[in-house]
């Protein structure tokens, strides 16, 4: 029901410009002016609600996954692209210039005025920019800090020369009405970028926490922890993850999402799992305790609190056991009556992290390069590993949670789902699309 309110509340948004400037009216044109300026009114409040869609509002994401709500952020700023590049061809044979005897009011004559026109042009190239410096992000390999500051002022940017082009040039957008309208959606926009670049940051300075301990747990995996500085913690449930910022002041971009794999019942004490896999996590062994660190969340809805299945199958790639980790102490922690299995698989035998936390009792290890001394599963998990662990009663009734590699998730999932596993039985996030 939230995801379907959540679809309705976005068409309603993104289509009110559009209904409001059909309302407006004006002399009819022909079908194709008319198709140009629509598309130019939709690629707008697309624009527009991008902000909101990326702003870490836990009404939006929690529910229904962040991973979701990013997801569909990338497929509608592709659409908005679309529909933006195709906006100025679809005038073509209209005719422009200055006043015509049978256009007085010039609402059938597109404008030749340069600076009504030179915004449009500009975010005409920015906008397309923005979309592929985002889509080739990892391919260009620059700092995840530079891209997103870079990215929320061209997001910005294109929002402000999108206004003034609109309002300047536009048919529709000249109303008085509408100039009003697009005002107050582009105030909101903006305002929903500096709750997330001055708001959350001025809220975090106020909670701040220390670092009580750095462990390594294998040779590339490390144990972080932090403890609430001065208030009463994070009000979170297990599985769930944050943006972790260590070291630096709050207005920093320095901050990366990790899973929380504590438990809410150990404490206001939080731990991480983190891998070293990128330039802030390959100096992980440099923090020192004491450091101070803020976090912004609790974010994700990979838990599984309060769901009534009688047994939960985790399945973690890696470093995807820091969320199914957090599951399994919470469970064991509050004496959960619900059965519970661990599927975990790496690579070679150093990699596995807590073993001996984890135990042995339906815990099942699997390593694509064992060593020759290893009794445990081999390979991949795949679909013969999944039939072995778990039965066809445990297929139908229990809720499997999934976090890994994409490639282990789609082979897990789609196994799941033709063994008869419903759906709304397997909870995962990706964060990894492109």
């Amino acid at each position: 029901m939230k995801s379907l309110f959540l679809i309705v509340a976005y068409l309603v948004a993104v289509t009110l410009p559009l209904i409001l400037s059909a309302w407006v009216g004006g002399p009819p044109r022909q079908f194709h002016q008319e198709l140009a300026s629509g598309l130019g009114i939709l690629a707008f409040s697309m624009v527009l609600m991008e902000f909101i869609l990326s702003g870490r509002f836990k009404t939006i994401s929690n529910g229904i996954g962040l991973d979701v709500t990013m997801r569909f952020h990338q497929i509608m700023a592709r659409t908005a692209l679309v529909f933006a590049l195709l906006h100025p061809f679809l005038y073509q044979g209209t005719p422009s210039g200055g006043q015509r005897p049978w256009d007085p009011t010039r609402e059938l004559t597109l404008t030749t005025d340069f600076s009504a026109l030179s915004t449009g042009i500009a975010a005409y190239l920015l906008l397309p920019s923005l979309a592929l410096l985002a889509i080739g992000r990892t391919q260009l390999d620059y700092k995840y800090e530079t891209w997103r500051l870079l990215h929320g002022i061209g997001a910005l940017l294109i929002a402000v020369l999108l206004l003034h082009h609109t309002v300047y040039a536009g048919r529709y957008g000249s109303q008085p009405v509408m100039t009003w309208v697009w005002l107050a959606m582009t105030g909101v926009a903006v305002g929903s970028l500096l709750t997330v670049y001055l708001l959350v940051p001025l809220l975090q300075k106020a909670r701040p926490w220390r670092v009580t301990s750095v462990v390594q747990l294998t040779p590339k995996q490390w144990d972080v922890t932090v403890k609430p500085d001065g208030h009463r913690g994070l009000d979170y449930k297990a599985g769930q993850f944050v943006w972790l910022n260590v070291g630096h002041n709050p207005f920093s971009m320095k901050e990366n999402p990790f899973s929380i794999c504590s438990a809410p019942a150990a404490g206001p004490e939080i731990s991480f799992m983190i891998k070293e896999i990128g330039d802030f996590t390959r100096t992980i062994c440099q923090i020192q305790a004491g450091t101070v660190a803020y976090l912004d969340g609790p974010y994700g809805n990979l838990t599984v609190d309060s769901r009534a299945e009688p047994g939960v199958a985790l399945i973690a790639g890696g470093v995807g056991l820091a969320p199914l980790l957090g599951i399994l102490r919470q469970m064991r922690l509050t004496d959960d009556s619900r059965k519970v299995k661990l599927i975990y698989g790496n690579r070679i035998i150093d990699q596995i992290a807590y073993r001996e936390e984890l135990g042995v009792e339906d815990v099942v290890h699997v390593l694509s390069e064992p060593p020759e001394t290893w009794h445990g599963e081999t390979g991949f998990i795949d679909a013969a590993l999944i039939d072995r662990v778990f039965s066809e009663k445990e297929f139908s009734e229990w809720v499997f949670v999934l976090c890994g590699p994409a490639g282990m998730m789609d082979v897990a999932e789609d196994h799941l789902i033709k063994r008869g596993t419903p759906s709304h039985r397997i909870l995962s996030e990706r964060f990894a699309y492109d």
